[in-house]
C-alpha cells in the first residue's frame, strides 16, 4: 500500500493501522523527521515500512513513487491518494497561485501518480484510492479553493471507477468526514468543529475495511455524509446552517476596479497605515508558520523603491521552492500590495512604495 500524505492526520493513522493488520506500507510525505518517527514505530511493532520524502505536487514525483514501490515491495496492490492541503479565504479573494495548489495537490497530482502507478496496479488487480470531502457536496464559504477542487476529486474517482472496471481495478471515493486533524486548523476554523471532528484513527478503521471490501465509495462518518447529503437536496437549510457553523470574517475592503469620474482633493490613508504591517500578515500568520516562512524575511524585502519578483523572492528565501511554498509567498505580496506598501510591476512583480512600519 502506498499511502501520501503519511506523516499527519488520515494517512498517518491509515498507514500505522494497515501495517499492523499485515499491510507493507509505503509512507509518501514532505517532512522527514515525521516518516522516520512513523516508520521507526511500524518497525517496532513487527510491521513493514518504507519511506519516500517526496512533495506529490512535484514532476519527478510520480515516478519516484512507483519506483520505491517496486524496488522495495515488488508490487503495488493499493494508492492511496490522501495528501491535502488547503488555505482559507474568499473563492475571488485568492489569486490564481493559491487556486493553482489547490486543483495541483488535489487533483492533478493525485491523477499523475495515479497514471505512473497504473501498470503496476493493473498487474495486482489493485484498488486506487481518492480522499474527498463532505465539503465537495456542500461547499462551505471562505474555503478557499478547497471545496471546488475536491468536488473534481469526487468527479475524478467516479469517473475512473467506470473506466477501469472491465480491468479489474477497483476505485474508492472517500468522505472522511469533519476529522480532528492538522489539516482542519489551516483549510479554515468552524465554530463547531471540535464538537462534531471525530479522530483520524475512526476514519483510518472505516477506510481501512473500505479499501479491503474494494468499495466503490466510503462514508468514514455516517452521520457527516448524511448531513452533507441532506444539505445536497435541501440547499435552503444548508446556507443557514453553514452560517450558524463556518466562522465567516468580515468582508475585506476592496479597491474600486475602475477610475473614479471625478477625482478627489486628497488620497485616503493606505489600509497598511492605519493597520500596520504586522495587522496586514495576521490572517495569514498561521499559513506563514505552516510553510515556515519568516516574518522578519517579508519585513526585509520592503526596501521603498526596489522591485520584488516573486520566482526570485522565493528563491533566496526557499532555496528550490515547492507550489505551496510559492503560492504562500505570492499570497503575503499580494496581501501588502492590497495594504498599500507594494505597487504591481507586472504578474508576479511588484515595486516597494514604502519600508514596513
Amino acid at each position: 500500500m502506498v499511502v501520501t500524505g503519511a506523516s499527519s492526520g488520515i494517512g498517518r493513522a491509515l498507514a500505522a493501522l494497515a501495517a499492523h493488520k499485515g499491510w507493507r506500507v509505503l509512507l509518501v510525505a514532505r517532512r522527514r523527521e515525521r516518516l522516520e518517527a512513523l516508520r521507526e514505530e511500524i518497525r517496532a511493532a513487527g510491521g513493514t515500512a518504507e519511506m519516500l520524502i517526496a512533495d506529490v505536487c512535484a514532476a519527478d514525483t510520480p515516478q519516484r513513487i512507483v519506483d520505491a514501490a517496486l524496488r522495495t515491495f515488488g508490487r503495488i496492490d493499493v494508492l492511496v491518494n490522501n495528501a491535502g492541503y488547503g488555505a482559507p479565504g474568499a473563492l475571488l479573494d485568492q489569486s490564481d497561485a493559491a487556486l493553482d495548489v489547490q486543483w495541483q495537490t488535489h487533483v492533478a497530482a493525485p491523477l499523475r501518480i495515479s497514471r505512473a502507478a497504473l501498470p503496476a496496479i493493473r498487474v495486482a488487480r489493485g484498488s486506487l484510492v481518492f480522499v474527498g470531502s463532505g465539503l465537495a457536496r456542500v461547499p462551505a464559504p471562505y474555503y478557499g479553493g478547497y471545496c471546488a477542487a475536491k468536488a473534481a476529486v469526487r468527479a475524478v474517482a467516479t469517473q475512473l471507477r467506470r473506466e477501469l472496471a472491465r480491468e479489474g481495478i477497483a476505485v474508492t471515493y472517500v468522505d472522511p468526514g469533519a476529522v480532528d486533524t492538522e489539516f482542519s486548523e489551516s483549510a479554515g476554523k468552524q465554530r463547531e468543529r471540535d464538537a462534531i471532528a471525530v479522530k483520524p484513527e475512526r476514519v483510518a478503521r472505516t477506510l481501512l475495511r473500505g479499501i479491503e471490501r474494494r468499495a466503490r465509495v466510503v462514508n468514514a462518518v455516517p452521520s457527516h455524509a448524511l448531513g452533507a447529503m441532506l444539505g445536497e437536496f435541501f440547499p435552503s437549510i444548508a446556507d443557514a446552517a453553514i452560517a450558524r457553523v463556518v466562522a465567516i470574517p468580515e468582508p475585506p475592503a476592496r479597491k474600486p476596479h475602475f477610475a473614479p469620474t471625478t477625482p478627489s482633493v486628497a488620497a485616503p490613508q493606505s489600509v497598511a497605515q492605519s493597520n500596520g504591517f504586522d495587522a496586514t500578515l495576521s490572517p495569514l500568520a498561521h499559513r506563514m508558520e505552516r510553510v515556515k516562512l519568516p516574518v522578519a524575511f517579508v519585513r526585509g524585502l520592503l526596501n521603498e523603491g526596489e522591485r520584488i519578483e516573486l520566482g526570485e523572492a522565493a528563491m533566496r528565501w526557499a532555496g528550490m521552492p515547492n507550489k505551496n511554498e510559492r503560492a504562500a509567498l505570492r499570497e503575503v505580496l499580494d496581501a501588502l500590495a492590497s495594504a498599500g506598501y507594494l505597487d504591481a510591476a507586472g504578474e508576479e512583480t511588484w515595486t516597494v512604495r514604502r519600508a514596513a512600519d
